[in-house]
């Protein structure tokens, strides 16, 4: 079985794979510094954001498979990363808040044995509900806003401000597990056998 790596420290990230190929990987996070790329377009962001963390694991690991991603928030033609403080998490809240906005998740499936790079991106359209001022201030003390894209987190208490979601829930939690067991297939990884492996 080939060594399968996912180059991210994200809790969430860990048990989405978790979920779909059971304990048969490691974590290895990357130290890509995510920084905005002047004169792209917030998919390609996302992308090239998934590929650079993606490609400095792949570097160090070869005859590997490696997983990388990176989601962002688009809301009216503003990307929205993580916040940078509460003050910043507070405006991306106030922001969506009775909006719709899209979830946009770059994907990177590397074989570094191979030197093989599967790239996409998913969109999932999401549906904010209209909670009132105090309702935000409540959901800001939680501190779940936090290191996430849009400054919610729709799998925690973040949920009470989604009405509606177009698409691919677990994109918008932080890894498309659908396209995601496509990728592997493409390149050999067979999700069933691997959760056959492990169980």
């Amino acid at each position: 079985m080939r060594r399968i790596i996912l180059a991210s420290s994200s809790p969430r990230r860990r048990e989405l794979l978790k979920q779909l190929i059971g304990d048969n990987f490691e974590i290895i996070p990357s130290v890509y510094n995510e920084i905005m790329i002047e004169g792209l377009d917030s998919a390609s962001q996302a992308l090239q954001h998934a590929l650079g963390k993606g490609r400095d694991v792949a570097a160090k690991y070869p005859d590997s498979v490696i997983i990388a991603a990176d989601t962002v928030v688009l809301c009216d033609g503003k990307l929205l990363g993580k916040p940078a403080c509460k003050e910043d998490a507070m405006s991306m809240l106030e922001m969506i808040n009775r909006r719709a906005v899209a979830v946009l998740t770059g994907i990177v499936v590397i074989d570094s044995g191979k030197g093989i790079e599967n790239t996409d991106i998913v969109s999932t359209q999401v549906r904010m509900a209209n909670i009132s001022r105090k309702e935000i201030t409540a959901y800001l003390k939680t501190g779940e806003p936090m290191g996430k894209a849009g400054a919610f987190a729709i799998q925690g208490f973040g949920a009470v401000l989604v009405e509606k979601v177009e698409g691919d829930f677990f994109n918008v939690v932080g890894l498309p597990l659908f396209r995601l067991s496509q990728m592997l297939k493409n390149i050999g990884v067979d999700v069933f056998e691997l959760m056959q492996a492990d169980s």
